[in-house]
């Protein structure tokens, strides 16, 4: 009677919870840009990158801004080289001539160490910044061609002063094994999961979620906010720290851009190591969210993954648990699937959905992972070893 009277305590509101993204997610229409006429309706906008060891990435992605629709005279992209050791500086150093700005950090830290590079990256990039409206992104990233303009419509049109905009992971490689391509999918479906509860959540102004690799804000708000002061320290959080300070100042000037058009593309990680690591990261800043409400979110999820987690193993020993077990999973990814068949649509990666039954015990052995050690481990990222 304990197990399902627990699973049932645990399965309503989680399933309520996700069947309430659902609805907000389709709530969202597709924004469609307004061409902007007049010359001087065209904010400048200033694109900050911060590399760090990107040799066989940034390349493409400055390439990628290039060739944006948006008059090139009208934006300007900025990159922070964070203390690279390959040859990221020689290939940002040969699209100089494209009028990208280009600074070391280290010309601005010397030897100190920091537990926050990235933060004082763009902390730095900012301070020439010279558009109305910072966009970030990642060394990592291929932005499509109507990226700015859409963004910058929308910018004009809504007059939000931060925007969150959606990621999605790019297709496994041909050449990848078997085992590297069901990692890959994994990460890919866990990924666009998470960007579906951003849209939903950010539109409902339910609670606020972001990602740095496509996000943008007003310079003015930065500064009005005193940027990342009070979270200089945590080595992750350049996002969504930095939505939450704007989102009690601001509360009704967070919005979310929902348009096949920003999609910005990113790499999954290689290994499962790195992969580890990057969801360490992201979980270790949870405890200095100040939106109450995704802590909560994040809390149920853990202890529902937890819960699963002890039913599967008494299954061994109580035959009673097998099927509490069976009936809870089972419920779980029915809720799961109709929640994420619109947003994978909407990514065009409907094709993933045949991987998420056989993805789910991975699943929730890699959410206890990293909630935990997130909150009291440590991790690698990027060559530094951050606690």
């Amino acid at each position: 009677m304990t197990f399902i009277l627990i699973t049932i305590l645990l399965w309503i509101p989680y399933s309520l919870l996700i069947l309430y993204y659902r609805k907000s997610w389709l709530s969202i229409n597709d924004f469609i840009p307004q061409k902007i006429k007049q010359a001087n309706e065209m904010p400048f906008v200033s694109v900050i990158i911060a590399a760090r060891n990107e040799e066989l990435t940034i390349g493409h992605c400055l390439q990628s801004l290039i060739n944006q629709s948006y008059p090139r005279s009208k934006f300007e992209i900025i990159v922070i080289n964070d203390n690279s050791t390959d040859k990221t500086v020689q290939v940002i150093q040969a699209f100089q001539k494209e009028n990208i700005h280009f600074y070391n950090l280290a010309d601005f830290t010397g030897s100190t160490a920091l537990n926050s590079y990235k933060k004082k990256s763009i902390e730095t990039a900012l301070k020439f910044a010279k558009g109305e409206l910072v966009i970030t992104t990642d060394a990592d990233c291929i932005a499509p061609e109507q990226w700015l303009e859409t963004l910058v419509s929308f910018y004009v049109e809504k007059n939000p002063v931060f925007i969150a905009l959606p990621v999605a992971y790019a297709d496994p490689s041909i050449k990848d094994g078997i085992l590297k391509k069901f990692l890959k999918i994994f990460q890919s479906l866990d990924f666009m999961t998470l960007q579906g509860i951003t849209g939903a959540s950010v539109y409902k102004k339910f609670h606020s979620m972001c990602n740095g690799a496509n996000l943008a804000y007003q310079k003015k708000v930065f500064y009005e906010v005193n940027g990342f002061e009070g979270m200089d320290e945590i080595a992750s959080g350049d996002d969504m720290l930095l939505m939450h300070k704007i989102q009690k100042v601001h509360p009704d000037k967070i919005m979310f851009l929902k348009s096949p058009d920003v999609i910005v593309q990113t790499h999954s990680a290689e290994t499962l190591k790195d992969f580890m690591n990057q969801r360490i990261r992201w979980a270790s800043k949870t405890d200095k969210y100040t939106d109450k409400k995704i802590i909560a979110v994040l809390l149920l999820v853990y202890v529902l993954n937890a819960w699963l987690l002890i039913l599967a193993l008494c299954s061994f020993f109580i035959i009673k648990a097998f099927y509490i077990f069976l009936f809870a999973i089972g419920l779980k990814i029915l809720v799961e699937l109709i929640f994420l068949y619109p947003v994978a649509k909407f990514f065009d990666q409907q094709k993933l959905l045949w991987w998420f039954v056989p993805a789910q015990p991975f699943h929730i052995l890699y959410t206890l992972v990293a909630g935990w050690l997130g909150k009291f481990g440590s991790y690698r990222w990027k060559g530094r070893k951050v606690k």
